[in-house]
């Protein structure tokens, strides 16, 4: 399945959700940010990402995150 810039599928890293086109887990940017590491830092170690993919990402976690519908939805 593709979620814009995120795919899961079984066949690639058993259906861990990665960026689009790679092999590299969406989680791994989220935890470049909570170790206090830049997007900059986090592009230059996975340079298979584009800034736009990880940049689209961090938007769809915003806008899960700030969306009271969804929010209700997910955590009431």
């Amino acid at each position: 399945m593709l979620y814009g810039q995120i795919s899961i599928d079984c066949e690639v890293m058993s259906g861990t959700p990665v960026f689009a086109g790679t092999r590299v887990p969406i989680q791994n940017l989220f935890d470049y940010l909570q170790s206090g590491d830049g997007l900059s830092e986090f592009l230059d170690d996975f340079p298979s990402v584009s800034r736009e993919a990880s940049l689209a990402v961090l938007e769809m976690a915003k806008k899960s995150l700030t969306s009271q519908k969804i929010l209700q939805q997910n955590f009431a």
